[in-house]
Formats: C-alpha cells, sequence, structure tokens
C-alpha cells in the first residue's frame, strides 16, 4: 500500500505540577519549604528518514502524544522531564498547519530534525515563592498544559528527472532499462499506481529518475487522481515527456502531449516552466515510419524529441547523455517555500502564564518573563518605564485585569514584586 497524504494529531507533553512541600527533619522542627519543581513535557519531533519511501504508518495511527513532565516532590526534587516522541517520516515530507494550509517545514534531507511543539513548562514549587513577607507558602504552580494540534503530511517525491506521460505510453519500461527499477509492467492503463524511483549510474555519478502514473485529461482536477500524483513531479529539475509515437493506443501522439502540457499548466506555473525534452517511445513498432513520425511530432511541438525503444534499446545511450547533461547544468531541487510567519505553536518568548494564587498574589510566568529578566536590567524610573510598556504591549496587563487585578494588588514577575497602582 502506498500512502502520500495523511492528517495527523499531535500533543507535546504536559508539564509537571510543582510539589507543595515543607522540610521535615529530626530536631528540625519548623523546616522551610522545600516543593521542587515540575519537569517539562516532551516535545514532538518530525525526522527525516531515507529508509521510509511512504506514508502508510500513519494509515491506522491517528493521534501522537509526547510524555509528560513528572511533577515536583518534597526535598527541592525537580520532576524528570517528558522523553520528546520523535516521529519517523520520509525524506521529501511537507507538513502543514492544516488549520491555516501554511507550510511549517519541508524535511529535505535525510536525518533532518523540526520541532513541530514543544512541551509544556513545569510549574514550580512552593520554594519559589517564598520572600521576606512570605516564608511559608503553601501552595505551588501547576504544569503548563498543551494543546493537540492537527498536521497535514504530504510527501513530495525528490527525483532529479520525472516522466509523465499518458498510461501504457512506455514510461515504466524506459525506466527499466535506463535504472535499476522494477515497476509492474502490464499492457494495460493504470499498471504504476505508485511513484516509482530509479537511479542511473553513469561512471562516478548518478541521478534519480521518478515515474509517475500515466495522467489522463483532467488529471489536475483529479481525473484517475492525477492531482495526486503531480505532487511527485513538482521538484524535478527537468521532465522528460513520454509519447507513444507508434500511435498503438489509437491515439495521436502531438495531441497526447498538448493534453498533458495542459494538465502541467493547470496544476502549477512552475511545473509548466521547468525544462522538458519530448521522448518518442515504441519505435520499434513502426521500423518504416519512425524517422517520419519522430520529425513530425519535432516541427509540431518545436521542442527537442529523441527517438527511443525500450524493447531494442535503440537511442538509450544518447538520451541518458542528454538527461546528464541537463540535470547538471540545471539547479537542484528546492525546498517548498516555507511560512515564516505561521507556526503550530505560540514562539516560546511570546508565552506567558497569569496565576492568582491563593494569598491574593498574581504571579505571571513563561517564556516572556524569562525574555524579560534577561534582556533587561531596571535600575532607574527609565528603565522600569520600558518595563512597563513592554508587559503593556505584549498583552501582559490585559491578562492581569482580565484576572481580576485591581489597585493594591500585588503583582509578582520574576524575582520582582509590585504593588499595582492604577
Amino acid at each position: 500500500m502506498f500512502l502520500d497524504y495523511v492528517k495527523i494529531f499531535i500533543k507535546a507533553g504536559d508539564g509537571g505540577n510543582g510539589a507543595v512541600s515543607f522540610h521535615r527533619e529530626k530536631y528540625v522542627p519548623n523546616g522551610g519549604p522545600d516543593g521542587g519543581d515540575g519537569g517539562n513535557g516532551g516535545n514532538i519531533v518530525f525526522v527525516a528518514d531515507k529508509n521510509l519511501n511512504n506514508l502508510v504508518d500513519f494509515k491506522f495511527k491517528k493521534h501522537f502524544r509526547a510524555e509528560n513532565g513528572v511533577s515536583g516532590a518534597g526535598r527541592n526534587c525537580t520532576g524528570k522531564s517528558g522523553e520528546d516522541l520523535v516521529i519517523k517520516v520520509p525524506v521529501g515530507t511537507v507538513i502543514k498547519d492544516t488549520r491555516t494550509d501554511a507550510v511549517v517545514a519541508d524535511l529535505f534531507e535525510d536525518g533532518e530534525r523540526f520541532v513541530a511543539l514543544t512541551g509544556g513548562r513545569g510549574g514550580k514549587g512552593n520554594a519559589r515563592f517564598t520572600h521576606a513577607q512570605r516564608q511559608a507558602p503553601g501552595f505551588s504552580q501547576l504544569g503548563e498544559k498543551t494543546e493537540e494540534r492537527q498536521v497535514t503530511l504530504e510527501l513530495k517525491t525528490i527525483a532529479d528527472v520525472g516522466l509523465v506521460g499518458f498510461p501504457n505510453v512506455g514510461k515504466s519500461t524506459l525506466l527499466s532499462v535506463l535504472t535499476s527499477a522494477k515497476p509492474k509492467i502490464a499492457n494495460y492503463h493504470f499498471t504504476t499506481i505508485n511513484p516509482n524511483l530509479g537511479v542511473v549510474q553513469m561512471f562516478d555519478d548518478s541521478f534519480v529518475i521518478a515515474d509517475i502514473p500515466g495522467l489522463i485529461e483532467g488529471a489536475s482536477e483529479g481525473a484517475g487522481l492525477g492531482h495526486y500524483f503531480l505532487r511527485h513531479i513538482e521538484r524535478v529539475r527537468l521532465i522528460v515527456h513520454v509519447v507513444d509515437v507508434s500511435g498503438s493506443e489509437g491515439r495521436d501522439p502531438y495531441e497526447d502531449y498538448l493534453k498533458i502540457r495542459a494538465e502541467l499548466a493547470a496544476h502549477s506555473e512552475k511545473l509548466a516552466e521547468t525544462p522538458e525534452i519530448i521522448v518518442a517511445s515504441k519505435t520499434d513498432l513502426i521500423p518504416d515510419t519512425a524517422a517520419e513520425e519522430v520529425a513530425k511530432l519535432r516541427k509540431a511541438t518545436g521542442k527537442e524529441v529523441y527517438a527511443v525503444s525500450s524493447v531494442t534499446h535503440t537511442g538509450l545511450d544518447e538520451l541518458l547523455k542528454v538527461m546528464k547533461r541537463k540535470v547538471d547544468e540545471l539547479p537542484p531541487p528546492a525546498r517548498t517555500e516555507i511560512d515564516e510567519t505561521a507556526a503550530l505553536e505560540e514562539k516560546s518568548d511570546q508565552k506567558f502564564t497569569v496565576t492568582r494564587l491563593p494569598d491574593g498574589t498574581f504571579f505571571v510566568d513563561g517564556g516572556l518573563v524569562d525574555f524579560l529578566i534577561q534582556n533587561i536590567t531596571i535600575s532607574s524610573r527609565e528603565s522600569f518605564a520600558f518595563f512597563q510598556k513592554i508587559l503593556k504591549d505584549r498583552g501582559v496587563i490585559d491578562e492581569l485585569k482580565k484576572k481580576g487585578m485591581k489597585e493594591g494588588d500585588v503583582v509578582s514577575i520574576g524575582d520582582l514584586e509590585f504593588e499595582w497602582i492604577d
């Protein structure tokens, strides 16, 4: 079974809860708070694996969850962070946010990694909330909960050359004699139902050819599942357009050519502009008129046309040399353009949480707080005004007010505490 398009659900691990604990030891009856922090949740990580060739592993399993962080414990013991969940996908897998259809990653090379979701932050234990006026806090912070997201995985074959044409024009046979590939070959339509890859070895160099299932009129709109198969040649450097010059299927080779070109253009402008050569196949079926038919096709298309027979191997050496020369001249396959503004989750330096503690204090935590503490030194009225402006611009003040903050309430941000004055 071949699968090149699937939607799955992913969820990073929740952060572990902070602990409420007080030190207890013989001869130390009134020990201080020693509740440890919770561990961070595991991340969701996609990794490209060259040993995989399709997405069939995702046909029956649709939900993937990373391990949760462990809650903290007494004696200032921090909970263990959850293990990352590594999801292996074939090289050439494009990952999209299903909600927006925005491309967030293109795993183009073997071993390439993409952290799709980060685990929730572990909650702080009660030992973190002590200060001169609060020496024995009886509360802790809950771990950060994460949300499940849906992503679309779309496999786009990475090859140098793509074979296109109507069904039964000889593409699979051509692939089999040019490379070591062993595609299923028979004299009926749609023998090829999956993209086939073959490697051409020429001295110390090589290039990859992809044979996609035969296209028909209306392929770009879904006829014959063509819109699924066309994605597998979006990355190629060179299109080799195979036509049956013998007319063995009762069709005109030039009309076939025009129809397939129309489908390529309808699928994408980029695909229509990809460099192309034409291969006139099955010349062995019309030995007496092959040269004449090839000349007619060359004149009608105004393109390079190479006459071949996969049965007699006529013209194959010349075709290989031309393909290799053009592959060397043309730029390598390009990655799918990533939407830099899209992300499956908010960036960590933009996130924050506001918690109202049992003693009435408003506690602000998260990546934004870490960023502020690392980058802003409050040493003057001016620097404090700048600090306040960032809190307002990033929505912290609005969120505090939503949580019920009023004049006189205490706000704790990192190691700083302020009394709110409206």
